[in-house]
């Protein structure tokens, strides 16, 4: 079986519909290790894409006031057990563009595998884009992470990222994410993530508000179980009249799971605003109690409460979920 046809096995694995590969009318990049396995451009999009020593080098181009009616479906893997892929991207949106782009990253049987991006992303003014990136890794925690990215947002412009690392063991897991938002941009960043065993996490989002009225959220959603360890550090700056800013991370922690977190602030205009809140601690006993009334397990109410915390965009669902204090802050400025 070829690498290709893996990689499409892989998607079936995890739920994800092969055919939107074979859509003439979507984009897409697939990649495994140094491997460039397939990539199509639409109208309005330009994609050049290239092999190099130690995995794939990228540049997409938004034209101006063009909107891509389908998502840019990128597939990254390592399917060995052992491997190293960088990716090198560079990312544009011209005037008034709007692009969605899906990401997925699968890692299934990684015991020594490197995955390390670079990413550079202008995002030019009153345009749009909506980044969500999934992981699938195996059982073994034998992958090393490491996505770095410097994005820039325009103007009136927007930018969503939602980072998902929930299925399989993180292994090591370490985010460099930083964020300027120009005048009346938005821009905002999730993640969520499931360390198990002896993960390693480590989330650094930096989020610059430079323009006057710009305004930013930075939210992190970690669970840790068994050995896992997690270091969450966002960093909020408001910088121009009318920037509001918030900063809100919750982490919650079983076993011998240790966490941290530094959420900090910083404001250089009188009229600015950045808020903060973080929280870690165990699932709370009383919640863990009325669920087992209702007949779960000890193990199926947590796994519930955990899922709850992970959910994606924190939608309304069966449980409403609290932590039993190990630690909190909240603090304004």
């Amino acid at each position: 079986m070829g690498e290709l046809d893996r990689l499409m096995l892989a998607l079936d694995q995890r739920g994800i519909d092969r055919a939107v590969m074979a859509d003439t009318a979507t984009a897409h990049l697939m990649a495994s290790g140094q491997n460039l396995l397939s990539r199509r451009e639409v109208p309005g999009l330009e994609l050049d894409a290239r092999e190099n020593a130690d995995g794939i080098a990228a540049r997409i181009r938004v034209a101006r006031d063009a909107h891509i009616r389908q998502p840019l479906h990128l597939c990254f893997a390592v399917l060995p057990a052992d491997g190293r892929q960088r990716i090198d991207l560079d990312l544009v949106l011209e005037e008034g563009a709007k692009l969605d782009i899906v990401a997925h990253c699968f890692f299934p049987d990684a015991e020594r595998v490197e995955h390390l991006m670079d990413a550079r992303v202008e995002i030019g003014t009153a345009a749009r884009l909506d980044y969500a990136e999934a992981h699938f890794h195996g059982p073994h925690g034998g992958v090393s992470v490491v996505p770095k990215a410097t994005v820039k947002v325009g103007p009136r412009g927007f930018y969503r990222s939602d980072f998902s690392l929930t299925t399989g063991r993180v292994g090591r897991l370490d985010i460099d994410y930083e964020i300027e938002a120009g005048e009346e941009a938005v821009a905002e960043l999730t993640a969520r993530v499931f360390g198990r065993g002896r993960d390693s996490v480590r989330i650094r989002e930096r989020l610059v508000l430079a323009g006057r009225g710009a305004r930013g959220l930075v939210k992190s959603r970690v669970a840790l179980a068994d050995d896992a360890t997690a270091e969450i550090i966002g960093i909020g700056e408001g910088n121009a009249e009318g920037c509001r800013g918030h900063i809100d991370c919750m982490e919650i922690v079983r076993d011998r799971a240790v966490a941290s977190a530094q959420p900090l602030v910083k404001v250089t205009h009188p009229l600015a605003k950045i808020t903060h809140e973080a929280a870690i601690g165990s699932v709370d006993h009383h919640q863990l109690e009325t669920l087992m009334a209702h007949g779960l397990s000890p193990e199926q109410a947590v796994d519930l409460i955990v899922g709850g915390l992970l959910r994606r965009g924190d939608a309304p669902g069966v449980v409403t979920f609290k932590l039993a204090p190990v630690a909190a802050m909240r603090s304004s400025q």
